[in-house]
Formats: structure tokens, C-alpha cells, sequence
């Protein structure tokens, strides 16, 4: 197929959500508590619908099963990967996602290894990114005491910024941020603390300690991330984070570009900005908040305009 795959996402209300979507992007949401949009999805939880070609109607999550000709008869079982934008009004629980044989054993679906691209945050923002403990024991007292301050590593972030988070990394994104998600197709999640607080029916959230501390890397590292920009006519590419799993660009877009297949199949979210995918002889007006994937049959194709966009291509191997 020489037809990018344009694609309706899922809404995800949440009770640290807002209204951002709609402001910045221009989606329809569902309340001013919309936490997340499943834009490029084939996950059981929210799988995104193609708008356009062949195809329009369908889910991913069917074209993955039906068409694998697609992604390049890339193995598995699932679609591997899934891209978000998430905007936190409030804080999101601290929390931490296993690895793919921890998930498998004990949830029935992959691990979750993501990372970060902040597209705003306000001013004095901040996400937590790991934790001082140096030890499980101290790890757990402090889980147990409630020594939050002690324990937890507080991060700045300003628009621009990026972070890889692997599976087994304490972490949470706080209010005021607005971020694109890259992650593994995974919705397992084990909170640590949720700040005590109550949705609207006065409960609590339910807390994962036991899974937590198992899954938790102890002590915390940061990842080593090697990044590096290529300066193409009409673009600068800047791999942010390579991986078994993903490997995440950005493209700076400013006048036209040819770009080259890097992978089986590529995803591309538009975060700012207006112009034009042609493919073959055939445009395709793009803009901010749009989202596609490029599928195998697909090795060439120009963007004109000037945009910003997230890029991803799945590891081969995953």
C-alpha cells in the first residue's frame, strides 16, 4: 500500500486531566478532565480508527491482525508501539511500569518501556524521574513511612526537553506539563503514591506497592542517551532515543524535505505547524495535530512546509 494510514485516536479521561487537547490542538474531547489521546493505537484499550484509502474504518488493531503485510510481517502479537499526548492539570501518580517478562508473567501484556517529549510546561514545572533510595530496604521503609520528599527526585522541565524512561523507572509527570508519549503497547501500570487524593465519588485510586517495589530499579540510573542531528535540504533530523524497542526522531521541517524509510514502517505526529506529505504523486495536506503512519511499501516521501513533528520507527525485534 502507497498510502500513508491517517488515524483517529482514542480520548482518555482522567482525573488529573484538562482541557488542553482541545485548546492547543484543536481536538473534540470528551471533558475539561481529558487526560490523554491514544493517537496512533492498536491497543484493546483504545485503538486508533483509519480516516482514509482501503482501509478507513478500520482499527489498527485489525489491519495488524489482517494486512501484516503493512509493517513489513514484522513477528508479534500485538502492534508493538503506541504514541500519546498527554496533558497534566494535575499531577499524575507517582508510578513505575515493569519489564516485558515481569508484564507477561504477571499481567498477560508487554512491558512498558516510554519516553518523554515535553511539547509546553509551565513555568517552575517539574516531573519525577527516579528516586534516592540505595537500597530495597531503604526503598521500602521510605514507601512505608511516606517519606515522599526524601525518596522521590524532583526534575525541571521547559518545552523541548526530552527524557527516555525504561521499565523498572519511578517516575510521574506533574501538572502543567503537556508531553508526546513514544511508549511500548502496554497499559500496565503500578502506582506507588497518588498524593492521597479522591475522584469525584470520594475513592481512592488503588495502589500496586508490592508490584512497585518488584519491578522498581534500585538504586536508580539514569539512562545514557546518544542523540545526534542529521542536516538534510529542507530539515535537521535529531534521533532523540534508539532502543531495541523504538527509535524516536524529531524534524525540524522548514521548506521540503525527501525522507528516506529508516525501518519497517514509520509513525509520525505532527506537534506544530502546516504543510504537505506527498508520496508518490499524491499530497496529503498535514498539520499540528495530525497523525499517520507510513506503512512498508512506503520507502520515499516529501514533506513541504514548515512543521515539527515526532517521528518513530518500531525496533525490528521487539
Amino acid at each position: 500500500m502507497n498510502q500513508p494510514l491517517f488515524l483517529k485516536g482514542v480520548m482518555q479521561e482522567k482525573i488529573w486531566g484538562g482541557n488542553n487537547l482541545k485548546k492547543v490542538f484543536g481536538y473534540d474531547i470528551p471533558s475539561n478532565h481529558t487526560g490523554e489521546l491514544w493517537a496512533i493505537s492498536a491497543h484493546k484499550n483504545g485503538p486508533a480508527v483509519v480516516e482514509n484509502g482501503p482501509y478507513k474504518g478500520k482499527t489498527l488493531a485489525e489491519l495488524w491482525d489482517e494486512h501484516r503485510e503493512l509493517f513489513g510481517n514484522q513477528d508479534g502479537d500485538v502492534f508493538p508501539l503506541l504514541t500519546k499526548i498527554l496533558d497534566a492539570e494535575d499531577n499524575l501518580s507517582v508510578q513505575v511500569h515493569p519489564d516485558d517478562a515481569y508484564g507477561l508473567e504477571h499481567e498477560g501484556e508487554l512491558g512498558k518501556t516510554e519516553c518523554w517529549y515535553i511539547i509546553d510546561a509551565e513555568e517552575g514545572a517539574e516531573i519525577i524521574l527516579g528516586h534516592h533510595a540505595q537500597t530495597k530496604e531503604a526503598f521500602e521503609r521510605m514507601v512505608e513511612q511516606g517519606n515522599w520528599d526524601e525518596l522521590l527526585r524532583s526534575v525541571p522541565v521547559k518545552p523541548g526537553d526530552f527524557f527516555y524512561v525504561p521499565s523498572g523507572t519511578i517516575h510521574a509527570i506533574g501538572k502543567g506539563i503537556t508531553i508526546l508519549e513514544t511508549q511500548q503497547s502496554s497499559d500496565t501500570t503500578y502506582r506507588v503514591y497518588d498524593y492521597d487524593r479522591t475522584d469525584a465519588k470520594g475513592n481512592t485510586r488503588p495502589l500496586h506497592i508490592r508490584q512497585s517495589i518488584d519491578v522498581a530499579m534500585i538504586p536508580h540510573q539514569d539512562a545514557k542517551l546518544s542523540q545526534s542531528t542529521q542536516t538534510i535540504e529542507g530539515a535537521a533530523i535529531k534521533t532523540l532515543v534508539q532502543n531495541e524497542f523504538f527509535t524516536v526522531q524529531e524534524w525540524a521541517v522548514s521548506g521540503k524535505a525527501g525522507l528516506t524509510a529508516q525501518g519497517l514502517y514509520t509513525l509520525v505526529s505532527v506537534l506544530d505547524g502546516e504543510g504537505t506529505l506527498t508520496v508518490e504523486d499524491q499530497s496529503y495536506t498535514i498539520k499540528k495535530g495530525t497523525h499517520f503512519i507510513l506503512p512498508n511499501e512506503i520507502k520515499f516521501w516529501t514533506i513541504s512546509g514548515n512543521l515539527q513533528i515526532i517521528a518513530s520507527i518500531p525496533g525490528e525485534n521487539v
